[in-house]
């Protein structure tokens, strides 16, 4: 029967090329493969040598066998072995150990053959095993085209350009691609589970540098050549069909070596989280060191049809070789089992060519993957119609069953499901015995599942593929110049694909991702708007004044355009700026248009904030001494107003210290001391945002009313750079404290005694609720001096005790007098000392005045006097 050769080797030795040079070179030829993918991409090759004619594609889904082919690309379990022809190669030969599909391996090595010659093409480490069986073989070694070595791990994101990452379940290949797509523009996926039609058109995404990527299971180990520099390994573990075990040192190399392609050396090593490879894995890869087959799997072929059980003996069988190791557990004898065990089919099984058609029946693949008992239902449902060798599937019949799987809508699950019941469908088909019309049927069932290829390649590309970030990746890497579009709207265009906008300095991408898929989207279009945005720094650097302005929200406007925002400097009144975006803008722009905003800022606080800056020029002046110039500085600490009752330094301030303060913009109550000036909402929101700055506070928008509810988390900094005086649970704007402040003191003057009643106009003048108020007299050191005896609330108030509110005022300002930089002046103010008094004069009672309306405001004048009675009363 010819020459019988043995051609043993490493990945990437050209085996399967040599194979089909040497098949080409015969006048006919087979050659057996381990995937129907692989099959595809032979048939592709010999039609593209030989043309279609000569060329014929036989799988179990698909047959294609003109009339005059000369040259059969198979997978191994279809090969048409009664077809003769001169040459034949087996390829992947090692499959022969594999408890599933071994013992069609073994078979083929055992009885292929080709007329002139036959190869089988596989790993070295079948050299023991097919000297065992005494074939006659001088096993020829073959070298590796380039070298294989270990890189160790690397995040996804890191990976190298052409690299494949291998996992073992379609949900492990599915998260990485998303990954990919996210952060590497999109990645093709390659699954053993897919159609011809599919896997081919993601090869070609990835073959075209389209992706840069490949996520697949291990169906890419079986001979599928592409171009991949690196192989990452996602886990090194898979489910074999009976239990999730680790992978061997030789099927890891199987997948390692699809890196590197001819000439060009390949890596290899882990990613995700995947363990990593122990070192001495690691070498027996590199040097192709694995152990040998001892044993393959073999099931008789010389089965027994004369009855049911007389099959299942002959399919039992053991070998007499000791290498070969009956297959058991094989899905087809399963279902042959448990259908003879069946009353309805087994029962029906009467003479040879019944059993034989049950066998045909029960070697039908389980494309579906349903599990042993789905499968074995499906083959049932198939016996019950066709174990008659007459029975044919009717076409009405067929026709609802196929048309129901013609539809490309859904997503990529509900399309792959589909294709495994279309894929069942074909391999019936292709059965030219099973179907009334198969020739028909073999065109009408090709036609979905080409349309659901191409709907399942869509949706993969859909989820899997960014084409926006994967063309601007690779406007990024050319080294031409990256064209830019920015219409009158903002939207920026690079390459044709809409990126995002650019506001002011900023650009905002389309993409929000926090990934290189955003990254890419930012890079590109920076790059393709360098021109515009240093342009823009260049029109900040020469700007007018009137061309800013500071928002709400603490930003800097160069028109109307967000440039920058105010940041923290070295203190609360003298912030930075920073600018919002622009950063990829040479360094010399960005420091003028910086220096630039500075000093805007810095002009425009002191002149909207000029009350306190001007405060601030008396001091550096040295115009202000003693406790006047403490209270000031307190003041520019704080802000607008100050709370005079929470310090001992501000409540001992004299007439002349008032006089003092008053000259530069301070007023000095008898509560607070305070800047009119910056009590406007202009000023206390700037104050507000400088404050929150220099704080880390929360930004916080300035009230409009004469008091608020201070529930909504202000602090008391924010209070006081706002202007406003905490009471009771209120915060009062700090000159409605003091008008407040006099009203009472002209209510208590009008009362006959200490006792009276405040107006409830009072309430309303500074915007309290009329429940809230009695918490805001007693924050101003009143006390009931009566209650309603049916309502039980205050009707009468008075002024604390002034023994016990001089006597608490002397020891606070003592305490202050001994601490405070101004001692030496304090001591002058210092009260005389009880011995030392003159003796109380009868105080005259002053005629009773009408109260004050509501909303009345009085004058500056009286109000000074006012707020001097105000003090005398509560001196008595």
């Amino acid at each position: 029967m010819g020459d019988l050769r043995a051609v043993l080797g490493p990945t990437n030795t050209g085996k399967t090329h040599l194979a089909v040079e040497r098949m080409l070179a015969h006048e006919s030829g087979m050659i057996g493969l381990p995937l129907r993918l692989l099959a595809r991409e032979i048939y592709d090759r010999i039609v593209a040598e030989k043309g279609v004619g000569a060329a014929a594609l036989v799988t179990g889904e698909e047959r294609i066998i003109p009339p005059n082919a000369r040259y059969y690309a198979c997978t191994v379990e279809a090969m048409p072995t009664s077809t003769e022809i001169a040459f034949l190669a087996v390829d992947e030969v090692q499959l022969a150990a594999d408890p599933d599909r071994g013992h069609v391996f073994t078979d083929r090595i055992l009885h292929a053959r080709g007329r002139q010659e036959t190869m089988l093409l596989g790993a070295e480490t079948m050299r023991p095993a097919l000297s065992a069986l005494e074939l006659d073989i001088d096993p020829e070694p073959r070298e590796r085209f380039s070298q294989l070595t270990y890189s160790g791990h690397l995040k996804i994101t890191k990976l190298p350009k052409r690299s494949a990452m291998v996992a073992f379940s379609s949900e492990e290949v599915y998260a990485i691609a998303e990954l990919l797509r996210r952060q590497r523009g999109g990645a093709a996926v390659v699954m053993g589970a897919l159609s011809p039609r599919t896997r081919n058109a993601q090869v070609d995404l990835y073959q075209s540098g389209e992706v840069d990527y490949l996520v697949a299971t291990d169906a890419i180990g079986m001979g599928l050549n592409m171009d991949v520099g690196h192989v990452a390994f996602a886990s090194l573990r898979k489910f074999d069909g009976r239990r999730r075990r680790p992978l061997r040192a030789d099927e890891a190399a199987q997948i390692a070596g699809r890196a590197g392609r001819f000439r060009d050396d390949g890596t290899f090593g882990e990613t995700s989280d995947c363990q990593p490879f122990e070192e001495e894995m690691v070498k027996r890869i590199e040097d192709h060191r694995f152990d040998s087959v001892e044993k393959l799997s073999w099931r008789n072929s010389d089965l027994d049809f004369s009855s049911l059980n007389a099959l299942l003996g002959s399919l039992r069988r053991p070998s007499k070789s000791p290498i070969l190791r009956r297959a058991s557990d094989a899905l087809d004898e399963a279902t042959l089992d448990a259908l003879a065990k069946d009353p309805e089919v087994g029962i029906r099984a009467t003479n040879r060519a019944h059993v034989q058609r049950l066998w045909t029946l029960c070697t039908l693949p389980d494309f579906r993957k349903s599990g042993p008992d789905g499968h074995i239902r499906l083959v049932k449902s198939f016996a019950e119609k066709l174990i008659d060798p007459e029975a044919r599937l009717k076409d009405d019949w067929l026709y609802g069953q196929i048309s129901k799987l013609d539809n490309t809508e859904g997503d990529i699950d509900t399309l792959q499901n589909r294709l495994a019941q279309i894929r069942t469908w074909t391999y019936a088909a292709n059965r030219d015995d099973w179907m009334e019309n198969a020739q028909t049927w073999r065109g009408r069932t090709r036609e979905v599942e080409d349309r659901l290829s191409d709907a399942l390649h869509e949706r993969l590309m859909q989820r899997f593929v960014d084409r926006r970030t994967s063309a601007l990746l690779k406007s990024l890497n050319s080294e031409d110049d990256i064209a830019a579009q920015l219409d009158e709207a903002g939207d920026v265009h690079v390459e044709g694909h809409l990126v995002g906008r650019l506001e002011g300095l900023a650009f905002k991408p389309a993409v929000t991702a926090q990934t290189l898929e955003g990254r890419a989207v930012r890079n590109a279009a920076v790059q393709a708007l360098r021109s515009v945005i240093e342009a823009k720094l260049a029109a900040i650097a020469a700007a007018e004044d009137r061309a800013f302005s500071l928002d709400t929200n603490g930003c800097i406007r160069l028109e109307d355009e967000i440039i920058a925002k105010l940041a923290r400097g070295a203190d609360w009144l003298s912030p930075d700026t920073r600018l919002i975006g622009g950063d990829d803008a040479s360094q010399g722009l960005l420091d003028l248009a910086r220096a630039r905003l500075n000093r805007w800022s810095d002009q425009y606080i002191e002149t909207v904030l000029a009350p306190i800056f001007q405060v601030k020029r008396t001091l550096d002046a040295g115009r202000l001494s003693g406790l006047a110039r403490g209270t000031a500085h307190q003041l520019v600490d704080a802000g607008a107003a100050i709370d005079r009752r929470k310090d001992g330094v501000t409540a001992a301030l004299k007439r002349e210290d008032r006089e003092a303060l008053k000259e530069v913009g301070v007023r000095t109550g008898r509560i607070a001391a305070y800047m009119p000036g910056l009590l406007k909402p202009a000023q206390a929101d700037l104050c507000l945002a400088l404050r929150a700055l220099f704080d880390d506070k929360p930004r916080m928008t300035a009230p409009s009313a004469a008091s608020f509810p201070t529930e909504r988390g202000w602090s008391q900094a924010m209070l006081s750079a706002a202007g406003y005086v905490r009471l009771g649970g209120r915060a009062v704007r700090a000159d409605m404290v003091e008008r407040l402040s006099w009203a009472l003191g002209q209510a208590r003057n009008a009362a006959d005694g200490s006792a009276f009643a405040p107006p409830p106009e009072l309430a309303a003048l500074i915007g309290c609720p009329g429940d809230e108020f009695p918490d805001v007299l007693r924050a101003m050191g009143m006390k009931p001096a009566r209650r309603d005896k049916e309502t039980g609330a205050p009707d009468l108030w008075r002024f604390a005790s002034q023994k016990r509110k001089h006597d608490k005022a002397v020891a606070a300002k003592t305490k202050a007098v001994e601490d405070s930089a101004f001692a030496a002046l304090a001591a002058l103010a210092s009260p005389i000392p009880e011995t030392e008094r003159p003796a109380k004069k009868k105080r005259r009672r002053k005629p009773k005045r009408a109260p004050i309306r509501s909303g009345a405001k009085p004058s500056a004048d009286a109000q000074s006097t006012s707020s001097a009675n105000a003090e005398t009363i509560d001196g008595e």
